[in-house]
């Protein structure tokens, strides 16, 4: 008997909020406990509310107490939930793009380094996934569409996962270096074609393809890039410049403004195709040279979206992945092969991209541990092949793994490589 209250009854009502709220102070909780260990044993907050997200799911949580976990995560609908996360990553990616020094990209070697590292960035992983998908498929995906298969299998190895990536970088002081601004902007890059692709192979999947409706979603983001940067951007500082603004000081009025622009730009984005988060980042994009309103967000609003939004984006992604899945050594055999691939594509691609392009081997490692980062992103991509139907649960948790272990592999790296560039590592920053 379910003994649920109808939703549309005020009882109904508080039984929603009971366990939303229920759901967002355990994951708090759980998502800053992981995180204050993760930092611990060297690797950065962000790390451990990816493992909060685990541990409070099927594979830990629903393993060890079934009824538990369906009372506190099943017992109402989990769109409350999985809205608040959204807004909290458009939010997030707003504060990214404030966060980042541009300017940097004037430079002739830097914009050839950005285009060098963009591009084998994704060519690299994307043949190599192909490749695996290839090679894999009558194994580990038997009776599913070998080419759709091998297509999503590519695309899972070529992302990178900007909103960490973000938070990574602010955590080591690398946000307004020449490599931050680099690494950024391709991995920005990165996910924009990304994304291009998985929605043309998401086409070819459906049988739905048509070249006729790629070129014009290609056409309409490059006008909303364009239109952004010349006009949207002018009238952005028009209206922050109206506003008297001390130091460290946001009026109400002016957070408001920039929240409503931040939001629409996302809504625009998500029609286009490309999803809401970037534009987030676009608007902040064009806010980053406004110095002291970044200082302001930073001191006004940074800490709300860091303790509150990001965690229950983080750990409720995590509620959906069950990683006990894989009950063989073959199946960990193949694991191990998926999560070696990737990174060889990321990390391999991306260090011979920037020695090309002029970096030295400090530089050039530095990038491509940042560029391997997957993450969350990661985990966006899979669950739409899983939706589809053209990633087995298997396959589902073996990238959902090569996710985590290559974002795990940010940390350790840039501590070892960072100080050869000259870069001191910060102490005790909280990202």
């Amino acid at each position: 008997m379910n003994s649920t209250p109808p939703p549309s009854s005020v009882h109904g009502v508080e039984h929603l909020l009971f366990f939303t709220l229920l759901q967002v102070a355990v994951i708090i909780l759980v998502a800053r406990l992981a995180g204050f260990l993760a930092r611990k044993v060297g690797q950065p907050r962000a790390v451990g509310e990816i493992v909060a997200g685990l541990i409070l799911g099927p594979s830990l949580f629903g393993s060890l107490a079934p009824e538990a976990f369906r009372w506190l995560f099943k017992s109402t609908d989990a769109s409350p939930i999985t809205i608040m996360s959204q807004i909290g990553l458009i939010m997030l990616m707003f504060q990214i793009g404030l966060e980042f020094d541009f300017s940097q990209l004037r430079e002739g070697a830097n914009r050839k380094a950005v285009l060098w590292v963009t591009g084998i960035g994704i060519v690299a992983p994307f043949a190599l996934g192909l490749g695996y998908g290839t090679f894999s498929s009558e194994v580990l995906a038997p009776g599913i569409n070998a080419a759709g298969y091998a297509l999503f299998m590519a695309t899972a190895f070529a992302i990178t996962a900007v909103p960490i990536l973000g938070r990574i970088m602010m955590e080591y002081d690398l946000v307004r270096t020449r490599i931050g601004a680099i690494t950024i902007t391709a991995a920005a890059i990165n996910d924009a074609v990304g994304w291009t692709v998985l929605a043309v192979v998401s086409a070819i999947v459906t049988a739905h393809f048509s070249w006729q409706e790629t070129l014009a979603r290609l056409g309409w983001l490059l006008l909303y890039v364009a239109v952004s940067w010349l006009v949207v951007r002018r009238i952005l500082l028009v209206i922050v410049r109206r506003f008297d603004r001390g130091e460290k000081s946001l009026p109400q009025d002016l957070m408001a403004i920039l929240l409503v622009i931040v939001f629409s730009s996302a809504m625009l984005t998500s029609q286009l195709g490309i999803f809401a988060i970037f534009g987030g980042f676009m608007m902040g994009v064009l806010l980053h040279d406004q110095r002291d309103l970044v200082d302001a967000w930073r001191d006004k609003v940074a800490d709300l979206v860091t303790v509150l939004f990001l965690p229950i984006f983080f750990t409720f992604t995590g509620l959906r992945t069950n990683v006990g899945g894989l009950a063989t050594g073959e199946l960990w055999a193949w694991c191990g092969g998926l999560i070696a691939l990737a990174v060889l594509g990321k990390f391999g691609g991306c260090y011979l991209a920037s020695r090309i392009a002029g970096l030295n081997p400090a530089e050039s490692r530095n990038v491509a541990i940042m560029m391997n980062t997957r993450a969350l992103m990661e985990l966006i991509v899979v669950n739409l092949g899983y939706d589809l139907g053209v990633i087995p649960q298997n396959v589902f948790t073996m990238l959902v793994l090569m996710a985590i272990a290559s974002t795990i592999m940010t940390a350790p790296g840039l501590r070892r490589w960072l100080p050869a560039m000259g870069h001191a590592i910060p102490k005790g920053r909280d990202a």
